[in-house]
């Protein structure tokens, strides 16, 4: 008997090969809340920061406990790796909790390339005042560089980690461990929602200043509702490593908020548009850093004037005509120190070279009344000038030009010049968004707007024309946008010898049209086969309409302004390094 239990006694002691869980993290994100949550599983041992002396050493950096530290834990970091790390265990996982930063230079490639890897982050909202208790904190003491230098080598490696938010651990800690098990492929233990209050054994000699609150904790609880007040002196630590942060946290796949949304981030029209560039301000973003201060007056009023344009071919369709009216709507809402036209078309250049978009693109250019110093209506605190926007997107005609679209009619009608002028292009659109709800609760592609006395104006997005026996009729722009596409197309009309009308229309004279289309920047010229219910013609796409579809591209093939030649990638790439001071010069710089 006693022979037996001998025996059992040595199986137990029998180290079998480890498989290594690597958890990466800020300090202060409880990282040591998760690690006592992974060790409470029967099948996990826990180590605490095992690079915490080499980085000491290699680093320089002062504590309270150094000399303890380096006298106590192995300090050379390699040894770390090859005889603590990855060594033989009595468990089947080694839950190793690691700083982001501890990953200095001169450590083995195995530690990143072994073992199963997560990353932890937290707002540094909550780190830096946390922090600033023990040590006062700076960028590197975060280690935001190094976790995003964590997860690039991972995805290199074709393992891109798994990324936690500690805020997602306080709110809804089982459904985020269950995701983290599931992520790891280990199973999950309930054992791990709670512990026992105190110190461990599992603890690194840095307890005492670090661990105080967290040994007070026995789960993933709030301590508090709502928190602490930010220190202002921290401020600029924050500015560095907030970014970091959010681009983390883009990449997690559960964020949490105040204000939650429950729907799963949504497919775009066109993936190609994940990753672009846009101009804000005066420079290059990408697309998720591509954003406006909420002070803002186009957030605080939908204070701007936009346009949309689009290339062909390496060349922007009635640019000039669109600048125009930019700096028209400009000057009708009284701009103040707006950028200047050569400004506005450097602008648009740079962003559309760096896109490397040459063709089938649409620009949507904005230029708000720029930023208040503080929140209100008055223009008076718009001190820092305008805004320039410009956001290329890959897009297509984003209407049915082969088939046709179908129209309702809106009960929302079209702003008269009484109270807001249709031709101040602006954001204020409102009154479009009413009517293009109408629209789309009717499944229709857009929404017919009448005036208040009842005529047809527009639709939500685009002007409007019939043909009826041969004549082209569209009505006044007394309520409508003068659109630039409009214009084209009512010299397209003339010059192709049909009759053209402008003149006031009634409802009925488009339901009984015998053909009618729209026309707009992002869709061109657009067939209408059917308006409230009402076919128009035979259903099809009629021959007028055919016809000037035709000579409309024709006209975007041999006209526009010339800014690139489409397939000729190094010389605008070249260009990016030339000052243009005109149109004609930027084209032919492109050229070099």
């Amino acid at each position: 008997m006693a022979e037996q239990r001998k025996q059992e006694e040595e199986v137990e002691e029998v180290e079998v090969e480890v498989e290594v869980i690597h958890a990466w993290s800020p300090p202060r994100s409880l990282s040591t809340s998760l690690m006592y949550s992974f060790n409470q599983r029967d099948d996990t041992e826990v180590l605490d920061e095992p690079l915490y002396a080499n980085f000491i050493r290699v680093a320089g950096y002062d504590r309270p406990y150094r000399e303890e530290l380096l006298s106590t834990m192995e300090s050379d970091g390699n040894k770390v790796i090859d005889d603590i790390l990855f060594s033989p265990g009595k468990k089947k996982y080694r839950y190793c909790k690691q700083i982001a930063k501890h990953l200095v230079s001169g450590l083995s490639s195995d530690l990143i390339k072994k073992g199963k890897h997560f990353i932890l982050i937290r707002n540094p909202l909550d780190i830096l005042p946390s922090f600033d208790k023990v040590v006062p904190p700076s960028f590197n003491e975060l280690g935001f560089g190094s976790l995003i230098s964590i997860y690039g080598e991972l995805s290199a490696l074709g393992r891109p980690p798994p990324i936690i938010d500690a805020a997602e651990l306080e709110a809804n800690p089982e459904v985020t461990l269950r995701g983290l098990c599931e992520e790891l492929d280990i199973p999950f233990q309930a054992s791990m929602l709670k512990w026992e209050a105190g110190p461990k054994p599992v603890d690194g000699i840095w307890a005492p200043w670090w661990y105080k609150s967290v040994h007070k904790s026995t789960g993933f609880e709030r301590v508090r509702k709502y928190p602490v007040p930010f220190p202002l002196s921290l401020y600029d630590v924050l500015e560095q490593t907030l970014p970091l942060y959010n681009w983390l946290r883009r990449h997690s796949k559960h964020t949490s908020h105040l204000l939650k949304s429950p729907l799963p981030p949504p497919d775009l029209p066109n993936p190609e548009n994940a990753k672009l560039f846009a101009w804000v301000g005066d420079e290059i973003l990408p697309r998720e850093s591509a954003k406006v201060s909420v002070f803002d007056s186009v957030v605080q009023g939908g204070d701007s004037a936009w346009e949309g344009l689009r290339v062909y071919d390496g060349k922007i369709f009635k640019l000039e005509e669109h600048l125009d009216r930019l700096f028209d709507s400009a000057k009708a809402l009284a701009f103040e120190n707006v950028p200047s036209r050569e400004e506005v078309k450097e602008a648009i250049f740079r962003t559309l070279i760096r896109n490397g978009m040459f063709d089938n693109t649409h620009i949507r250019l904005s230029l708000t009344r720029g930023k208040k110093v503080t929140s209100g209506m008055s223009p008076a605190f718009n001190l820092y000038g305008c805004n320039l926007i410009v956001l290329p997107e890959w897009k297509p005609p984003v209407y049915d030009n082969t088939h046709g679209i179908t129209l309702v009619t809106a009960s929302t009608r079209r702003n008269s010049p009484n109270n807001l002028d249709s031709k101040i292009h602006h954001n204020n659109l409102l009154n479009n968004i009413l009517a293009k709800i109408e629209g789309n609760n009717g499944n229709a592609g857009d929404a017919i707007m009448l005036d208040y006395e009842g005529f047809v104006s527009e639709t939500n997005a685009t002007n409007i024309f019939l043909v009826k026996k041969a004549r082209v009729s569209t009505p006044h722009a007394d309520y409508c946008l003068p659109g630039i596409t409009r214009a084209t197309v009512m010299d397209l009309v003339v010059k192709e010898k049909f009759v053209l009308e402008e003149r006031r229309i009634s409802l009925s004279e488009f339901h009984t049209a015998d053909e009618v289309w729209t026309t707009g920047t992002m869709g061109e010229l657009t067939p209408v086969v059917k308006i409230d219910g009402r076919v128009i013609g035979d259903g099809k796409v009629g021959p007028v309409t055919q016809h000037l579809q035709e000579a409309y591209k024709k006209l975007t093939e041999d006209s526009g302004v010339f800014w690139a030649s489409g397939g000729d990638v190094n010389p605008m790439i070249h260009s990016l390094e030339l000052e243009s001071t005109t149109t004609e010069n930027a084209y032919r710089d492109l050229q070099v």
